[in-house]
């Protein structure tokens, strides 16, 4: 269509497309006042001077990147040698946030397969039931966890009332503690979007796979995983990405022998002895690890996509 040709309702395309811009204004304006400055900001912090008070000295440096990844001993006049400490930090999150993806997914997974296959009239009663929870702010919520998991708490009474254990399981300050709170605190994100995928399935195709003789496990595997694929990866992402920088759920529930990313950089900018310009390096690091994993996801579903074409 040529340049000032006209579009139905005699709109023309100039016209058009300048109207496009204008209403997508207030969506860039948003995007770049509550995301890119907020991340230029932590950027230009992590090339910058930590101030032995708390804050920064605006000197170019990359002090805080070597920080992280090598170790100069106390006075920093020692051969550089690899900083295992935060690089375990780190792979700790990763697996951390792994396993409470992996549980969500095999909690979420049939909760929102039962959820879709209900009756139409019901449906949004289920789905106001696993929301209405996380109506509550995200610190009660944790802290309610650590009320319930501690080794006097209601969990622990009511399993020493049946007389299923004798003494408290101490479950507090565990690595298995972090992992529920996670998993608590993110599971919606991956029920919702499997959900959403289950209801728009077409289940006269698991008819189809049944009449041919398919065993409920092939039906699952072969027909309703591969169509409902775009769901459950949109919700492994949802919940892993901020279980990956999470720290209410360590700090609460996993004590100092837990500690994750997130924790690792709320630290940083606490208080006056905080070290800015390594928690702005450590966030950076945090992202950039986050981005790959989106683009590694991305380019699977588009080879796929390019398969399946």
């Amino acid at each position: 269509m040529a340049a000032g040709a006209t579009r139905g309702g005699g709109v023309t395309t100039d016209t058009y497309k300048e109207a496009r811009t204008w209403l997508l204004m207030p969506a860039w304006l948003v995007l770049l006042v509550l995301s890119l400055a907020p991340v230029s900001m932590i950027l230009i912090y992590s090339f910058l001077t930590k101030e032995f008070r708390g804050g920064v000295i605006w000197d170019f440096s990359l002090a805080a990147y070597d920080q992280f990844f090598f170790d100069r001993g106390l006075f920093g006049d020692e051969a550089p040698s690899i900083e295992w400490t935060y690089i375990t930090i780190f792979w700790r999150s990763i697996w951390q946030a792994g396993a409470a993806t992996l549980l969500s997914l095999i909690i979420g997974f049939p909760t929102a397969y039962f959820i879709a296959t209900r009756p139409e009239k019901v449906r949004p009663i289920w789905v106001f039931l696993v929301t209405i929870p996380y109506w509550v702010n995200l610190l009660i919520r944790t802290v309610s966890m650590k009320f319930l998991l501690r080794d006097q708490g209601p969990l622990n009474d009511f399993l020493m009332s049946t007389g299923l254990i004798d003494s408290p399981i101490h479950i507090v300050n565990t690595n298995f503690a972090v992992q529920l709170g996670l998993f608590y605190s993110y599971l919606p994100f991956m029920v919702l979007p499997i959900y959403a995928s289950v209801e728009r399935y077409n289940f006269s195709l698991s008819e189809a796979a049944a009449d041919l003789y398919a065993t409920k496990w092939v039906a699952l595997r072969r027909i309703l995983l591969p169509a409902i694929k775009p769901g459950v990866i949109a919700g492994c992402i949802l919940v892993f990405v901020p279980s990956l920088g999470s720290f209410l759920a360590p700090d609460l529930l996993g004590g100092a022998k837990n500690f994750m990313i997130g924790s690792l950089i709320e630290e940083q900018f606490k208080g006056n002895a905080g070290n800015w310009p390594f928690g702005a390096a450590a966030s950076m690091i945090l992202l950039t690890m986050v981005l790959i994993i989106l683009l590694i996801f991305a380019r699977q579903q588009a080879k796929a996509e390019k398969r399946e074409g």
